[in-house]
């Protein structure tokens, strides 16, 4: 069996599997069953001057007879003492020595602030702080959570105050409600984080009841909006990740966060940078019993792939991943019916007669049955017939032999420029 260990920035922990800052690290009592059912890690639910929240605070998104394919909230932090809390990471510590306890923090943006509360929490023994510059809703309007994510001054600064009074790695939580997540991880990286964590949720709000015409969730008849996650922010998520992964001034490693689930989308988050993946809306779904799954599922994946170890797959799909102009223009893909598989429920003609190129033809043989066939001169490649077909292997997307050396868009653009002409009209 492969070495699940992983390091991240000087956090160890006996698996990459870590529970986010969230309702299910809201106490000792919590974390202690998650470590035993086999959890690697915890970022303790983010502590600052305790708050009152409401009543109701989640939603979720269901699609198409799933439930939960999206999860909404307007909790916020911690709603208890700061000192029951530190008692609690103390006395979990002290039992669980070799699993990772980060402490989640959000304070005003004040120097002392900070100073203060990195003190009074590494004295009871955390392996990490994560900061929390990504809540949407509530703290942000106090000034706190993504309203200081937003703006990478203040990332920049917060995150050197932090610094100044820690002696232990400080993670950065990024907030996904900004247009570049890069130029806020940059900012983290300048102020001095030892690595940046991604994404926090999403603004949202989950519906609207039909009956009462009331917000989902809503208190009292009113509703604000949320924070979203759980599977359906999974693209949004890994998009981020790649992102910063990819850019040279993010030299720090990542924490991967967003509609984790499965040790499938683990290995996707890692191969995409992620060190450590978190999770929260999977745990609140379906119990901490999960991560065994997660577990039992990578060891035979990186077996399977005869690697050694988990920190084998950070990064490795890092460089294949770039931007569209530099995809090779000249690559080819055709779709093949397998009538063999094919059960004829025209989905993919409808899709593609509708909604694509019109290269799918229903033909009879000659004792009359009917069959679908993909005319190959006008297929373009698009998967979108194997998207949408319901059986497995019905569809196979094959690789055309190259008629065209590679190309990329940029490379045509830089020979264009090389050769241009402006009496011919090539400069255009």
């Amino acid at each position: 069996m492969a070495d699940l260990r992983i390091n991240l920035a000087g956090i160890t922990s006996p698996n990459p599997f870590w529970l986010a800052s969230a309702p299910p690290t809201n106490s000792g009592y919590q974390v202690q069953r998650a470590f035993e059912a086999g959890w690697g890690g915890a970022v303790w639910k983010t502590l600052g001057d305790p708050i009152l929240n409401v009543s109701s605070r989640f939603a979720a998104v269901n699609f198409n007879g799933q439930r939960v394919a999206g999860f909404n909230n307007i909790e916020l932090i911690t709603d208890r003492p700061l000192e029951v809390n530190l008692k609690e990471i103390y006395e979990t510590k002290k039992r669980f020595p070799n699993h990772a306890i980060i402490a989640s923090l959000m304070v005003e943006p004040k120097q002392e602030k900070w100073h203060e509360i990195v003190k009074r929490v590494e004295d009871v023994g955390v392996d990490g702080l994560e900061l929390n510059f990504g809540c949407p809703h509530g703290m942000a309007e106090r000034g706190m959570g993504s309203a200081s994510g937003q703006v990478p001054e203040l990332v920049e600064k917060q995150t050197m105050w932090a610094k100044e009074a820690a002696k232990t790695p400080v993670i950065v939580k990024l907030t996904p409600n900004i247009t570049d997540i890069t130029r806020t991880a940059e900012a983290a990286v300048r102020g001095g984080a030892d690595a940046v964590s991604m994404i926090n949720t999403i603004n949202s709000l989950a519906g609207v009841d039909l009956d009462s015409w009331n917000t989902i969730p809503h208190v009292a008849g009113k509703g604000a909006h949320g924070g979203y996650c759980g599977p359906a922010v999974k693209p949004i998520a890994l998009n981020m990740v790649a992102d910063c992964a990819r850019n040279q001034y993010v030299n720090v490693p990542i924490s991967g966060i967003g509609g984790i689930s499965s040790w499938q989308d683990t290995v996707e988050f890692m191969l995409m940078g992620s060190t450590s993946v978190q999770v929260c809306t999977a745990a609140m779904h379906h119990g901490f019993r999960i991560v065994e799954d997660m577990i039992d599922g990578l060891n035979n994946y990186l077996d399977s792939k005869n690697l050694a170890s988990v920190m084998d797959l950070v990064g490795k799909s890092v460089a294949r991943y770039s931007e569209w102009g530099n995809l090779d223009l000249n690559y080819n893909i055709k779709a093949k019916i397998n009538n063999d598989v094919c059960i004829n429920c025209n989905k993919c003609h409808i899709a593609c007669e509708d909604t694509a190129h019109q290269c799918i033809d229903m033909l009879q043989d000659p004792n009359g049955k009917s069959y679908l066939q993909v005319r190959e001169e006008d297929c373009v490649g698009c998967n979108l017939c194997s998207i949408v077909c319901p059986v497995e292997g019905a569809i196979d997307m094959i690789e055309v032999p190259y008629e065209l050396p590679p190309m990329t868009w940029n490379e045509r653009q830089a020979a264009l420029a090389r050769f241009a002409n402006p009496e011919i009209g090539l400069a255009k």
